[in-house]
């Protein structure tokens, strides 16, 4: 195996672990011992740990289909932001990886080109589209980790805190505060960010 051995194949080795395990299990030693090779030729195709996670964000990314978008630009930039959350859900920790990189490779930089070139394309400002860019990008992000993250028992100690200070405004509420809708998060966000972006004066 290990003459043979790709990086992709331990690329492909790392997100099974990850899908499986979480994002701290992964290690080199770990992809090494499941792939039966020595760690040097793990090592040898990714270099580092570091190099690894971002090489995963990219491979993670690479899932994200720009086939059939919307020819409206603002409705491209929507469709294209939903496509990436699907593609952060389906993996386990997947928006937990992405968030700790800062990848240049091709998978992202296609992301980044299909969204600037969107926003260029309705008429947004170029530095407006870059800060539009990256807040729709830690929009996403966030709202996912948050759907990966949030603890079974959120709801029940929700409702013991509300019970035992004087949060009036939080009790009249409850009920809509913890029907949580992570889609209508995103398209409200989307929305006033994009918004935002066409009408700043």
């Amino acid at each position: 195996m290990a003459d043979r051995l790709s990086r992709r194949d331990v690329i492909h080795a790392a997100l099974l672990l990850l899908d499986r395990d979480g994002a701290d299990a992964i290690t080199l030693r770990g992809i090494a011992r499941h792939l039966d090779v020595h760690l040097n030729s793990v090592s040898l195709q990714v270099g580092s740990k570091a190099r690894l996670l971002d090489l995963m964000a990219d491979a993670i990314l690479g899932e994200l289909s720009f086939d059939d978008l919307p020819h409206p630009p603002i409705d491209r930039v929507k469709e294209i932001f939903r496509r990436y959350r699907q593609v952060l859900l389906n993996h386990r920790d997947g928006a937990h990886l992405v968030s700790g990189t800062r990848v240049s490779e091709t998978n992202t930089l296609r992301l980044g080109e299909a969204v600037i070139a969107a926003l260029l394309d309705a008429g947004v400002d170029p530095d407006l589209a870059v800060t539009t860019f990256w807040s729709l990008n830690y929009l996403v992000v966030g709202l996912v980790h948050e759907e990966q993250t949030t603890p079974e028992d959120g709801a029940h100690r929700f409702e013991q805190e509300l019970a035992s200070h004087s949060f009036p405004a939080l009790t009249s509420i409850r009920a809509l505060f913890l029907g949580d809708n992570v889609t209508a998060h995103l398209e409200f966000g989307m929305d006033a960010l994009l918004h935002r972006a066409r009408h700043l004066d």
